[in-house]
């Protein structure tokens, strides 16, 4: 667990990255990282002071395992609202299969397995997410129903999922072959360098600091 600014803190579960937030009178999640890690989380959001049955949202970004894996479960224990785009509903909920479109999806699906989980509220495109002061910006490309999520907190923190990652600070979309559609996921990671922050974090990758748009503006331009 490590705190990103104040109030904002990233869980870490292996290689995935899920986001703690103080908001409102409760806490949001940013995703919930892979399957059977819920007691972990519940200890983490301990550790900042915090108790699990503040937790009121879950935001998800997209509908990977490793970023729905533990959803259903603390939906469970909580009774937190979940939050999804459409296009990517269907598979939270188990009513459509996960998609395979290359040979590393159809490996993760078979190693991962996240149980359907209810989701609340459906969004469709940019705009709120029913929590004041985080906007949600539909990035499709790396699933069909993708989203970021800004925070208007400390000039901004960007929560781009797996929109985008980054390595040695420099920013990139996330790898080809996790991607469902690639030169979409390019267009909406450079699309995230039209916003206004100051603090990027990602799904997998370091969180960026001070100025880091400025780094999602240098993808851009190293695009044209």
């Amino acid at each position: 667990m490590r705190r990103i600014v104040d109030g904002v803190w990233e869980l870490r579960f292996g290689y995935v990255h899920a986001h703690l937030v103080e908001a409102g009178d409760g806490l949001v999640l940013i995703d919930t990282g892979l399957p059977r890690r819920a007691g972990r989380l519940a200890l983490a959001v301990r550790a900042t002071g915090h108790d699990l049955a503040d937790l009121h949202t879950i935001l998800t970004t997209h509908q990977h395992p490793d970023h729905t894996g533990s959803l259903a479960d603390l939906r469970q224990r909580t009774g937190a609202r979940v939050v999804a785009h459409r296009q990517d509903v269907p598979v939270i909920t188990g009513e459509q299969a996960p998609p395979v479109h290359h040979w590393m999806t159809r490996l993760s699906a078979r190693i991962l397995k996240a149980d359907p989980a209810p989701v609340d509220l459906v969004l469709d495109g940019d705009g709120p997410t029913g929590v004041p002061g985080i906007t949600a910006v539909h990035t499709p490309g790396h699933t069909p129903g993708h989203v970021s999520f800004l925070l208007d907190r400390a000039g901004g923190v960007l929560f781009a999922g797996d929109a985008a990652s980054a390595m040695f600070g420099r920013v990139r979309a996330a790898p080809r072959l996790t991607n469902a559609d690639q030169a979409l996921a390019v267009r909406s990671a450079a699309r995230l360098a039209e916003l206004d922050f100051q603090v990027a974090v990602f799904g997998h990758g370091a969180a960026v600091r001070g100025d880091a748009v400025s780094r999602f503006r240098d993808f851009a331009a190293r695009l044209r």
